[in-house]
């Protein structure tokens, strides 16, 4: 089976989560991936919860690859280095911006030995501007972006995303998608170039429908004001009898009608415009008088876009996306025990076959010479 990215060689520089999985899909892809190491390994060997001796977070990004350690604070840590430079297709850094430069490893020193590269920058606010040295992690790039400002949460404050936003879809798929790119691109120039991720940027395409009414009108809107962010009865979370949640996204007429059907909600709130205040209310006293198991066997008939919200062990016994294959790579740990490696949106045709295990490289187990060839 050939894959996509075979032959392509990725020099991974990077540490924790943007960096690791945006790496670990383009292995899925064929790429053979190298992670660069500091003494005694990166620090996400160490995270909970573990597998084995080694760490269940590391092995989800990182299965598959294999790992040389380099002390990059010294000269000759950095020259054992030359010889993967020279032959890498890609390479990938999450430093903040500046360090590989210092250190002698940005991109110009790096293009001086191969200028066919394809240097990959992840940050959080990309390498110029007057933020680009400025910490921060995911809940900061969505606070700085105001995407946070538009999450309701349970109380009308802001709530904690329960999901990186801004590492993976900020960080490891702006990254993925322009790797890609400029690969595409080199194939016909023969030219390498700088790939400038920013995931603060990705933030504001996520905020697409308030900044579209934002520009439009003049005027932003905050939290439960935006339709897709608890402005609308349309699409909002409603609690069963049993303490459990309907979530409701009937935009559409057809969705809408059926829903309203499905609930009894009287006619005359259906028109949810005048008062959609009201609408809201009569839909949460209606869902509030049947147990989820109820709603469930009243609703999914009608397909009308209403689902009982599933808990995380739920979904992942869901036949539907056990079906898909989404659970099939496996971590191996390196004593030997196995767990699904983390699910990516990669089309079976064009990633290593299903089910295969991909092993955890202990630290710095590849030589730099036997890498190099």
């Amino acid at each position: 089976m050939t894959l996509p990215l075979d032959g392509i060689t990725i020099l991974d520089f990077s540490t924790l989560l943007p960096g690791p999985l945006a790496t670990f899909m383009l292995a899925e892809a064929g790429a053979d991936v190298i992670k660069v190491e500091r003494p005694g390994g990166e620090d996400m060997r160490a995270f909970p919860p573990r597998l084995g001796t080694g760490s269940a977070a590391f092995a989800m990004l990182n299965a598959g690859k294999t790992s040389i350690v380099a002390d990059l604070k010294t000269a000759e840590g950095r020259a054992k280095l030359r010889p993967l430079i020279a032959r890498a297709d890609v390479l990938v850094e999450q430093f903040r911006p500046g360090v590989m430069a210092r250190i002698g490893l940005g991109y110009d020193a790096v293009r001086a030995i191969n200028p066919r590269v394809v240097y990959c920058s992840i940050s959080g606010y990309g390498q110029e501007g007057s933020r680009s040295q400025e910490a921060g992690h995911d809940i900061n790039y969505q606070a700085r972006t105001g995407l946070l400002s538009l999450s309701p949460g349970t109380t009308g404050s802001p709530s904690v995303p329960p999901a990186l936003v801004a590492d993976i879809a900020g960080g490891s798929f702006p990254a993925v998608i322009n790797i890609l790119l400029a690969l595409r691109r080199r194939d016909l120039t023969g030219q390498g170039c700088r790939i400038d991720i920013a995931m603060t940027d990705a933030m504001f395409t996520f905020a697409w429908l308030a900044l579209a009414e934002g520009f439009a009108t003049g005027r932003f809107p905050g939290s439960q004001e935006n339709m897709l962010a608890g402005g609308s009865p349309r699409y909002a979370l409603y609690v069963t009898a049993d303490d459990k949640f309907l979530a409701v996204g009937a935009l559409e007429p057809k969705f809408w009608a059926a829903f309203c059907h499905g609930i009894g909600l009287p006619e005359r709130l259906r028109d949810d415009r005048p008062d959609p205040g009201a609408t809201r209310a009569a839909i949460i006293a209606l869902v509030r008088r049947k147990t989820a198991d109820a709603w469930r066997q009243i609703l999914e008939p009608l397909d009308c876009c209403a689902t009982i919200l599933s808990s995380l062990e739920e979904a992942v016994a869901d036949p539907q996306f056990r079906d898909r294959g989404l659970f099939a790579a496996r971590a191996v740990g390196g004593d030997g025990q196995v767990m699904p490696a983390v699910a990516v949106p990669i089309a079976a045709d064009l990633r290593r076959p299903l089910p295969e295990r991909r092993s955890v490289p202990p630290i710095g187990t590849e030589s730099v010479t036997a890498a190099a060839k």
